[in-house]
């Protein structure tokens, strides 16, 4: 930025300047942002800074996109503005036609002496094909086809070009706010902004309006106008106002409620093998999983409060989805808590065997398990049954019945408080994936989601949850032993403690 340009972007609020210092420093910015706090204003600076420079100092041409050719020509409007203040040499606004196979999208253009020009127009991605330089979406939400708009975008970036998505959030289900999560997941390497209407009165939002009105400024008065903003949004501002996208029409449980239910505490287990796994000898298969067992579950299990009871629901999948595990302890409010996760990808049907009786082996005070018994979850359903008897283990087949009778229990255990997941982002989008089809809570089969290394998700620990949460609601037998030793201790005076099931404890 030169001398006359740093002189202009003095007065910008705060949050304005981190929009520019953002644009600068990375590839991609995105900015989730309230309604109404001058964000394109400033987009119009940036855009004029990046068109009126020389190639050489690292100025490019710019595409700028709105949902409607309104906002593309109160956009260029401010870009002339702006190349007003900055004494920057360009042409008058002039209303041009670009090319879309065989019709035409009316746009704006400004041109610099530079060699370069803004181009400000309606939402369409076919414009923005085979172009170079930075990109502009502004209000991204509302594009009509966001997904794709961002995929010809996101182009520009092979040839060192920069991308800036900015809007206000519209419903969770969007694919504006996926990409917000996504970022904030750390599967896209993309700098993420955030300014809610507080956060910009807090960086002087008010002060810069009584400014621009001549008035003077008292919090009083800001506090009477934040009222006012506030109320003429009603239920909508939330939404409009303070970043919190609203709850999609088809989504059975929020992102913001799914969130409340999850302890950072408790962890995810994964383990992933290659194929090739399964052919090697059931001896080195045993002790590679039970190294895995021993190393990485070992020491959680033992950490299991021996006073509480304890479920396990469970998911099934061998070559495309995952096995997902997820004990919960239930503690004395009844709050059911899942202590960890454990997700198996591409594991054979033995050391999945192998792995579950580590676990339910050690689960103090094991009370009940839910099986997925659909498929080749059969298998490892009717294993369990077999091992640990019929009255403690249910094999699930999650049809619609069964969906529309559990699934409401599920829902209201996040309501009410009464679950802890563990706080993960592929967890959560696998119980965002729930959705009324049909007036049935479920899955649907074309929810299919991929994680940070790009394997595949159906849903998987939203299932594992309602199935385990289903489980502790069974009314199931109880077993525990106590050791000869502690037998022994208990008649010296020591008081004994309650023992852990051992159903066939060291078979492997």
């Amino acid at each position: 930025m030169d001398d006359s340009a740093a002189a202009g972007t003095k007065g910008f609020i705060r949050y304005q300047q981190k929009l520019l210092s953002s644009v600068s420093e990375f590839a991609v910015t995105v900015y989730e942002k309230s309604r109404r706090i001058g964000v394109s204003w400033a987009l119009g600076a940036i855009a004029v800074l990046h068109a009126a420079k020389r190639k050489s100092a690292g100025g490019m041409n710019v595409f700028y996109m709105g949902y409607n050719l309104e906002m593309a020509r109160e956009f260029i409007s401010v870009c002339a503005w702006w190349a007003g203040l900055f004494d920057k040499a360009a042409a008058e606004v002039e209303e041009v036609v670009l090319e879309d196979g065989d019709k035409g999208v009316k746009a704006f253009r400004i041109a610099f002496d530079s060699g370069f020009e803004i181009i400000a127009l309606p939402s369409n991605p076919r414009s923005l094909r085979g172009t170079q330089g930075l990109a502009i979406l502004d209000e991204a939400a509302f594009h009509d086809d966001l997904e794709e708009v961002l995929k010809a975008a996101f182009a520009l970036l092979i040839w060192g070009g920069k991308v800036v998505v900015v809007s206000t959030h519209d419903g969770d289900t969007n694919p504006f706010n996926t990409l917000v999560n996504d970022i904030r997941a750390g599967r896209k390497d993309y700098n993420l902004l955030r300014t809610d209407f507080d956060d910009a009165l807090a960086d002087g939002l008010y002060k810069r309006i009584c400014e621009t009105q001549g008035k003077k400024w008292t919090q009083e008065a800001e506090d009477a106008w934040r009222a006012g903003i506030v109320n003429f949004y009603g239920e909508g501002a939330d939404e409009e106002l303070f970043c919190v996208p609203s709850e999609g029409s088809g989504t059975y449980l929020s992102g913001a409620l799914i969130e409340a239910r999850m302890d950072a505490a408790s962890p995810v287990v994964r383990w992933e093998q290659p194929s090739s796994f399964a052919e090697l000898p059931d001896r080195i298969r045993e002790a590679e999983c039970r190294d895995f067992c021993e190393r990485e579950l070992g020491p959680l299990l033992q950490a299991l409060d021996p006073k509480l009871r304890h479920v396990l629901g469970e998911d099934f999948g061998r070559s495309g989805d995952l096995t997902v595990l997820m004990p919960f302890v239930i503690d004395q409010n009844l709050t059911r808590r899942a202590p960890f996760t454990v997700e198996l990808r591409n594991i054979p049907f033995q050391q999945q065997e192998q792995i579950l009786y580590y676990i339910c082996d050690r689960l103090p005070r094991f009370g009940a398990a839910g099986f997925d018994a659909r498929g080749n979850g059969q298998y490892l359903a009717e294993r369990a049954m077999q091992r640990y008897g019929s009255e403690r283990i249910f094999q699930v087949m999650l049809t619609a019945e069964w969906y529309r009778e559990n699934m409401p229990p599920y829902k209201a255990a996040f309501e009410d408080g009464g679950i802890i997941l563990s706080k993960d982002a592929d967890i959560l989008t696998d119980h965002r994936a729930i959705v009324m089809d049909k007036g049935v809570a479920r899955i649907p089969e074309n929810a299919r989601t991929k994680d940070k290394k790009g394997g595949q998700r159906h849903g998987d620990s939203a299932i594992a949850g309602a199935i385990g949460y289903f489980a502790s609601r069974q009314d199931t037998t109880e077993y525990g032993y106590m050791a000869a030793h502690e037998v022994e201790r208990g008649r010296a005076g020591h008081d004994g403690l309650a023992g852990r099931a051992t159903f066939g404890k060291g078979a492997w």
